[in-house]
């Protein structure tokens, strides 16, 4: 833009046109002319067109990269500029922005678009109400946009950023707490903004980059914020507090109309033909739900498994996952007592079973044993704790890992390496062993052995075969019993003197 005023030809360009006589009035005749030569007042409307695209720039500084004008950067280069007439020196320019209000002339130029504006995140709004003031005029501008263009796109990215902006200055005192305690539910606000999350209240996603949410920490219900004070399910973790135990009828269905039509949970109207909503079957409970309290979530039904050792998925609602989730490691299973006939058909039960009694067994010598206390062997099974407690007892977990096969592995290791402990590197366990009182014969016997049997009555040790095919009764309690005769036999004469 600096050349045509710190050349020779300017001069020259200018001393012709003085001499000539022709003014600018001239100037729109001469350009009019199609493929004349260059002459004087063609070159003076090419340096008025210069003119106004400067002015139109110089008006658009980009404010980051201040420079200098176009005369600015004739002068600096050490060129003189032209020596114009007075009538012909062009007015300063204001410090105001100008108007184009012909967007014709601007896209003639070339300039219709805006090169020189704040690039996207930077915000001069120093303060709280200007940035809700941006936040209502970029939804206008969103809003006035057309639909899926990328002015729009780049229009809600900006929205995002100020509204980022704005909670991270709004004042403290108006943060919302951080923990809200509803219906025996403990809802923590959650600070994680990349993980998509769908509220168990309205159903819709949580945009957590905008928008504040809370999880509870008994069930993992999790809503916005505005959705707290429409919750009307308690926790469901106070329903496993207090009772916990599963329904152990399949499906035990009732009707609609036992229900009035109306779902479960919420009790708004459903029906089969899905009008007013879709009656959705939880197959846990058996009660119908709406879409809003049914997902179509898939779980292990506990009836079907302890009657048919049925593992398939089936649909329930929100509130029944929540509590089978809540209730798959708790051991309130009786199967002796639900279903004695399944240990005869399921042969992985029969083997854990007898894994369980073993260990069982074997608590007494850790108990008792230093060594084994100070190597905490029993927490080996700090997971199923219920396992060291008694062997009547199963979890559902327990019954799918029987399912799959991995709680016979994993039992079995467990066995091993408390196997090993007591009969190979504790010597204050060997010494805890036992010798068979019918032969006498053979190595140090323990009850956990697979080649023994245990007296019911006093928990003496002996061969399997020798006690089964001797009739006589146990030489222990045969001792126990001559020696509880003796301490009630009648007193001798001495004692009568």
């Amino acid at each position: 833009m600096g050349a045509p005023w710190g050349t020779g030809e300017t001069g020259s360009a200018q001393g012709h046109t003085a001499g000539s006589g022709e003014g600018l009035g001239a100037a729109p005749g001469r350009c009019a002319q199609p493929r004349a030569p260059m002459a004087v007042a063609d070159w003076w409307g090419a340096m008025e067109c210069e003119e106004k695209l400067a002015r139109f720039r110089q008006a658009h500084l980009n404010p980051f990269n201040k420079q200098p004008g176009p005369r600015q950067h004739a002068q600096g280069a050490g060129e003189e500029a032209p020596d114009l007439a007075p009538e012909e020196v062009l007015p300063e320019l204001p410090p105001v922005e100008p108007e184009f209000r012909c967007t014709e002339r601007v896209m003639d130029l070339g300039l219709s678009e805006d090169h020189f504006s704040r690039p996207v995140g930077l915000f001069l709004a120093s303060d709280i109400q200007q940035l809700r003031q941006a936040i209502e005029e970029c939804k206008q501008v969103i809003l006035e946009l057309p639909e899926h263009s990328e002015r729009q796109k780049d229009a809600v990215v900006r929205l995002i950023h100020l509204r980022l902006k704005l909670q991270e200055l709004k004042d403290p005192n108006e943060d919302e707490p951080h923990i809200r305690v509803l219906l025996e539910h403990r809802f923590y606000k959650e600070k994680s903004k990349s993980v998509k999350q769908t509220c168990d209240k309205c159903n819709a996603i949580i945009w957590g980059l905008i928008q504040t949410w809370y999880t509870c920490t008994g069930c993992s219900y999790r809503c916005h914020s505005k959705c707290l004070n429409l919750i009307s399910k308690p926790c469901v973790r106070s329903k496993v507090s207090h009772q916990a135990e599963y329904e152990l009828n399949i499906c035990p269905e009732a009707g609609l109309d036992s229900q009035g039509y109306r779902c479960a949970e919420c009790r708004a109207p459903i029906s089969l033909r899905g009008v007013p909503s879709e009656a959705r079957q939880c197959d846990y409970t058996g009660q119908y739900y709406c879409s809003h309290c049914h997902w179509n979530d898939l779980a292990v039904i506990p009836a079907r498994v302890v009657h048919n050792w049925d593992f398939e998925p089936r649909k329930v609602s929100r509130c029944s996952m929540r509590y089978l989730a809540l209730m798959v490691s708790r051991p309130v299973l009786r199967l002796r007592e639900v279903n004695p006939l399944l240990f005869n058909y399921v042969e992985e039960l029969v083997e854990i079973r007898k894994l369980r009694q073993d260990i069982l067994l074997m608590k007494p010598y850790f108990i008792t044993c230093k060594e084994a206390m100070e190597a905490r062997l029993l927490l080996q099974l700090q997971d199923r704790q219920h396992f060291v407690e008694s062997d009547e007892t199963y979890s559902i977990q327990d019954l799918l890992d029987a399912h799959t096969g991995r709680l016979g592995c994993s039992l079995t290791e467990t066995h091993t390496l408390f196997a090993k402990h007591i009969k190979l590197d504790c010597e204050r366990c060997q010494a805890k062993g036992f010798v068979c009182e019918l032969c006498r014969e053979g190595d140090v016997l323990f009850p956990f052995d697979s080649h023994t049997s245990v007296c019911s009555d006093c928990s003496a040790v002996f061969h399997r075969d020798c006690y089964y095919d001797n009739s006589t009764t146990c030489p222990k309690c045969a001792r126990l019993t001559l020696r509880k005769q003796s301490l009630f036999q009648e007193p001798g004469p001495d004692l009568d003197a």
